[in-house]
């Protein structure tokens, strides 16, 4: 936009003004930083391209002289300029290498009784009083169309720092409650490292008292196998059959193995066999080769040998098939029929049959050294106990597996405790670990027909406020940062990395993926949830403020105030 003559006259006197005053006067929407760029009334240097200069008076005339603009601070003509734009270089062939940034934020405004702050060049003398960011109306200095933007900078800075005080109170108690956060965290963690330990020393005296019960069921089986039963199956008969059917087994079992050994051999001398029955047919015996005619003679022999023993091998391995056959009622030894045989006398019977050699007058008095001599026999094993069932184990062994399954059972319950709680502590629970302090702890807003709930890292739902139903949005997945578009004060979009916790694995669409939720963290005296929105077909974000997203320190000063969400 090109200026009136008498405007241009105005920017022109000021610069005038400058060159004839002892101390320089910045040029009209120049910040006091880049004064120093300024210093020489009769030439300008443009600050990102020294090797363009122009003359002083070019400076603020409404035309963009340096690539960078730095010659326009108080006019819109070089709003233009942005490295996006290849008409700039375009403009200038052979300068492809200038930079097309502008080496200045924008315009300038005192806003004396506020803070001064920069307007973009774009919004100078565009008709539109911008108090937000110039409230002593500088920016709107040649009047265009009229246009007159009174200072209002007293009313607004006493707005802004009335408000800037409850902000300072908000952040610091919300300081406090994240204070509170990471004590609770470091708390919890501490808890959770201390169970670790715990648990670890747990676990080896569980695993020494698992080894001295397994030594203790051995013991008990093998004294348990020292004692007489009876009854079908548990006399002496029984245990030798048994152990005869083990003996025969493991007989056959290698009589089997040995014969395919011999069959293997058998083959590889019929092949020698063959070798030298052809030689005996083919060789030559005019050739007069000594070693081979014996060789020849030596085979024979061997033949009319073996020829001798062939039907005798035949026989032998019927034989052997037979015994190779496995045991049953019809074949060989019908070994259930003796594992199931009762002893015919068993020295049970010997001993309740002493009192039918006695006088009757000693009868009596046998009885009873009888019962006591057969309670002692019957408690160290040598006789079985009177209505025992002879097929269970005693109650010692009975006892001793138990006791070893609990221990075994305690290992387990106690490996798996300490698996979860190594999981646990290595979770990424954000900075100093803060969010362990939040688990749990469920927010919700309501939106339309449905309540949103947050609960911290567990899940994001979706409830339908009448019916009931409920839709799972997610489930945790992990804590990190992502890039937020936001409006800074200047009117810029920019860039601002924040936190954010990631839910996946949500109730699956209709036709569509599974539904997801990324919770944006800022800094907030409270837990609350802000604003959610559906960025794409079943995938959710969700505004969250918390104590726990609040900067303290030096990163506090390197926050840039929200003024837009731009999610």
């Amino acid at each position: 936009m090109r200026l009136p003559q008498s405007l241009l006259l105005l920017a022109a006197a000021g610069s005038a003004a400058q060159a004839s005053s002892d101390k320089p006067v910045r040029p009209r929407g120049l910040g006091p930083e880049f004064a120093k760029f300024y210093q020489d009334s009769t030439t300008f240097t443009c600050i990102s391209n020294p090797s363009v200069k122009i003359p002083f008076s070019a400076v603020n005339d409404d035309y963009c002289d340096c690539p960078d603009g730095s010659d326009e601070p108080g006019t819109s003509a070089c709003a233009h300029i942005s490295r996006n734009s290849p008409l700039t270089v375009a403009d200038r062939p052979g300068n492809s290498d200038l930079d097309t940034a502008l080496a200045l934020p924008g315009f300038y405004c005192k806003n004396k009784g506020h803070r001064p702050s920069y307007v973009p060049f774009q919004r100078v003398n565009d008709g539109i009083c911008d108090y937000e960011q110039c409230c002593d109306g500088s920016d709107e200095w040649a009047r265009v169309g009229g246009t007159k933007c009174e200072d209002r900078c007293k009313e607004i800075g006493k707005q802004w720092r009335k408000q800037e005080e409850q902000n300072q109170k908000s952040m610091t108690a919300a300081l406090r409650k994240k204070k509170d956060l990471l004590v609770d965290a470091a708390r919890q963690q501490q808890e959770i490292e201390d169970h670790i330990v715990g648990l670890e020393a747990e676990i080896q005296g569980a695993e020494v008292k698992e080894r001295n019960l397994e030594a203790d069921l051995k013991l008990a089986q093998e004294q348990d196998r020292k004692v007489v039963r009876t009854g079908k199956g548990k006399g002496k008969v029984n245990a030798l059959s048994k152990l005869a059917k083990a003996r025969v087994d493991e007989l056959r079992n290698a009589l089997v193995d040995v014969r395919r050994q011999r069959d293997e051999a058998r083959e590889r001398v019929k092949e020698l066999e063959d070798i030298l029955a052809k030689v005996k047919v083919e060789y030559n015996p005019n050739f007069n080769d000594e070693g081979v005619k014996r060789a020849v003679r030596s085979y024979e022999d061997y033949a009319a040998r073996e020829q001798s023993t062939e039907g005798a091998n035949d026989v032998l391995d019927r034989d052997l098939d037979e015994i190779s056959k496995a045991d049953s009622e019809d074949i060989g030894v019908n070994w259930e029929h003796w594992e199931n045989e009762e002893d015919g006398c068993n020295d049970t019977d010997l001993v309740y049959k002493l009192a039918a050699y006695l006088p009757p007058s000693l009868v009596s008095f046998i009885e009873n050294r009888v019962i006591s001599v057969k309670s002692f026999l019957e408690e160290n094993g040598i006789l079985p106990k009177a209505n025992t069932d002879s097929s269970s184990e005693s109650k010692a062994v009975t006892q001793a597996r138990d006791a070893l399954k609990a221990a075994q059972d305690t290992v387990t319950s106690l490996k798996n405790k300490l698996r979860d709680q190594r999981a646990d502590l290595e979770q990424d629970y954000g900075p100093a670990s803060i969010f362990r302090a939040l688990k749990g702890v469920c927010i919700s807003q309501e939106a339309g027909g449905y309540t949103y709930e947050h609960c911290f890292l567990e899940s994001t739902r979706q409830n339908q406020r009448k019916g009931g139903s409920s839709v799972s949005m997610g489930k945790f997945s992990h804590v990190g940062t992502v890039s937020v578009e936001e409006v800074n004060e200047a009117g810029e979009v920019i860039n601002v990395e924040k936190m954010m916790i990631e839910y996946d694995r949500g109730q699956s669409c209709w036709n569509g993926p599974n539904r997801s939720t990324k919770v944006i963290l800022e800094c907030g005296e409270e837990n609350k949830i802000l604003k959610t929105a559906e960025e794409e077909k079943c995938v959710y974000s969700m505004l969250v403020t918390s104590p726990a997203a609040c900067a303290s320190g030096e990163e506090a000063g390197n926050v840039v105030p929200r003024s837009k969400d731009e999610l």
